[in-house]
């Protein structure tokens, strides 16, 4: 997604009546309404345990994904960087469906901070990026025990994948896995069969085994890397990555490699 460092200027079309440019003095400025804001610093450490088969990173950086997004007071506007903004972000912000999306309290905060990042997104065509911000907000509500809410986004991230660009062969794997957890068990055979069918590197079709084993199980849970490949299974925060980078080269076993810091 192309973002641009400008920040908005307040106007009648801006986010809500009361956006402001006040706010803390030397704080960032947010690129969608201008007002300033302290926001906390992080250096996220890598993960030391195996990801989920999802992706969802190992201990100590799984238990800090309330410090992944930066959200404006003044605003609701919600990104890894709020002094950064989508040209087209403000709009996204002002329009109805994420101001309700920001004022339904039926959902955990922290989730709707990840759907709030999720709505600005899609609004501008991230579309893939826009499924990583949904799981994220799955994630949320796996630590809440709100399965019905972690099913329904697990759902709403597969859609988005599937309504962008192909899908390589990392974000094959997590539309199976959401699909899995979310109790769509003939997609997520059908999907696991297609993909093991297309004769993928070895380490795919590990991963897909297992997954295919546990469709056939009607097992829903949380399941590692670990289970399925060889350590070390580590990946990094979501702030070390750029969205809509270019798939790395190698494939997805030396992808796996340097993403969870084998090399």
């Amino acid at each position: 997604m192309a973002t641009s460092s400008s920040p908005g200027s307040p106007s009648a079309g801006s986010p809500s009546a009361g956006s402001k440019t006040g706010g803390a003095p030397g704080g960032l400025r947010c690129a969608v309404c201008g007002g300033e804001s302290r926001q906390p610093p992080f250096r996220p450490t890598p993960p030391e345990q195996a990801p989920d088969l999802d992706l969802r990173p190992g201990e100590p950086l799984r238990g800090t994904m309330g410090r992944w997004l930066q959200q404006c007071p003044h605003c609701a506007y919600a990104a890894p960087d709020i002094g950064r903004a989508h040209p087209a972000a403000a709009d996204a912000v002002a329009a109805a469906p994420f101001r309700a999306l920001i004022a339904d309290t039926s959902h955990p905060p922290l989730a709707r901070r990840f759907l709030a990042w999720a709505h600005v997104l899609e609004e501008t065509g991230a579309l893939h990026a826009a499924a990583e911000a949904t799981l994220h907000a799955a994630w949320v509500a796996d630590d809440m025990n709100r399965p019905e809410l972690a099913a329904s986004w697990r759902q709403e991230a597969v859609a988005l994948w599937r309504g962008g660009p192909a899908l390589d062969a990392e974000q094959s794997v997590r539309v199976i896995d959401a699909l899995r957890r979310s109790e769509a068990w003939e997609d997520a055979a059908a999907a696991a069969e297609a993909l093991a069918g297309s004769g993928p590197p070895d380490a795919v079709a590990q991963v897909v085994a297992l997954e295919r084993r546990l469709i056939a199980e009607r097992d829903t849970g949380r399941h590692t890397m670990a289970s399925a490949l060889p350590p070390p299974s580590r990946r990094p925060h979501v702030s070390h990555q750029k969205v809509g980078r270019a798939p790395a080269p190698g494939g997805f076993w030396a992808r796996l490699r340097r993403l969870f810091g084998g090399g």
